[in-house]
C-alpha cells in the first residue's frame, strides 16, 4: 500500500503535470471506485479547472475551481499516470479524466479497492475519513505532547497502535517496521508500557524515514509507481521489512517475521525487545 511518502510522490507529480487543466471529460469504468453517487461525481467534475493537489496522510485531494475537492485514496495498488498513449489505458483503468491539452489523468487498480469521493473543499475537516486522521509526521501537530496520550491510553502492541491512522497517521506496514526498529522498540511491546523516551524516538524516526523516503521517491517493495511510471529507492534503504532470514545491519543477527494484529511484521530479535 502507498504510504505518506508515495502519495507525497504521487501528489508533487501531479501538480507538475495537470495543476491549471480543464476537465473536459470523465469516464467512470468501475463504479464501485465512486464513494456517493457516479452521475452527480461526472457532472460535478466535468467542466472543472484543477487549480491545486493536496495531501492528507494517505489521501490525495484534487482541489477544483468550482469549490469541491476529489479525496483520493490509492489503497493498495492504485497508481495515477498521466498521458496521451492510449496503450496506456488498459482492463484495469476504472477511471479516466480527459484534460484540455489532449492528455488523460488515467486512475489504475489492479486489485480495485481505492476510492474516490467528492467533497466541498471548505467542508474537508467534516469528510469522516479525513476527520478522523491522527497527525501526521513532519506537521506542525506532530509532537510529543499531542502523540503521547494518543499512544498511551492503548494496551495493544505498539505495532497494531502505530498502523491506526487516528492516532497517526501517514505510515503503513513498511515504515511503521522500520520506524520500531530504528527505535529499538519490540513490535509486540504494549504501547501503555513505553517510556518518554520510547515515544519522543518513535517521533523522531517517524519524522526521518518520511524524510529519506520522500526524498528517495518512495518505497517500491511491490508494484508502486510514481504518475510518471518511475519507480522509487526507499527500498535500498530498507532495514527490516522484506528482510526477514538475513543479518540485521546493528548487531548481526537474522531479521524474523511475525504476524502482529494479522499483519507481516519484520525486526531483529536481539535489538528489540519486549518490555
Amino acid at each position: 500500500m502507498p504510504e505518506m511518502p508515495e502519495v507525497e510522490i504521487v501528489r508533487r507529480g501531479l501538480m507538475s503535470q495537470i495543476q491549471g487543466r480543464k476537465i473536459t471529460n470523465v469516464e467512470i469504468r468501475y463504479q464501485n471506485l465512486i464513494t456517493g453517487d457516479v452521475s452527480q461525481f461526472i457532472d460535478m467534475v466535468t467542466g472543472s479547472v484543477i487549480e491545486d493537489i493536496g495531501r492528507r496522510a494517505k489521501f490525495l485531494l484534487i482541489h477544483l475551481d468550482n469549490g469541491f475537492t476529489i479525496i483520493s485514496h490509492l489503497r493498495m495498488e492504485g497508481k495515477y499516470r498521466v498521458s496521451s498513449d492510449p496503450s496506456m489505458i488498459d482492463k484495469h483503468s476504472h477511471a479516466i479524466f480527459t484534460l484540455d491539452n489532449g492528455q488523460k489523468l488515467i486512475y489504475n487498480d489492479v486489485r480495485k479497492f481505492g476510492r474516490m469521493q467528492l467533497w466541498r473543499t471548505s467542508d474537508l475537516i467534516d469528510n469522516r475519513s479525513i476527520a478522523k486522521l491522527g497527525p501526521e509526521p513532519l506537521s506542525t501537530e506532530f509532537t510529543f505532547d499531542n502523540l503521547k496520550s494518543r499512544i498511551l491510553r492503548h494496551r495493544r502492541d505498539i505495532k497494531t497502535v502505530l498502523l491506526d491512522q487516528s492516532v497517526m497517521s501517514g505510515l503503513g506496514n513498511i515504515y511503521v517496521d522500520e520506524v520500531l526498529w530504528n527505535a529499538l522498540i519490540h513490535p509486540e511491546t504494549k504501547a501503555n508500557h513505553l517510556s518518554d523516551e520510547d515515544i519522543k524516538n518513535i517521533l523522531k524516526y517517524s519524522n526521518e524515514e518520511m524524510k529519506m523516503g520522500i526524498a528517495e521517491g518512495g518505497s517500491t517493495v511491490r508494484s508502486y509507481l510514481d504518475s510518471t511510471g518511475h519507480a522509487g529507492h526507499m527500498q535500498d534503504f530498507l532495514h527490516v521489512y522484506g528482510k526477514e532470514g538475513t543479518p540485521c545491519s546493528r548487531c548481526g543477527n537474522n531479521i524474523e517475521k511475525i504476524k502482529v494484529g494479522g499483519r507481516g511484521t519484520h525486526f531483529c530479535p536481539h535489538c528489540q525487545v519486549v518490555k
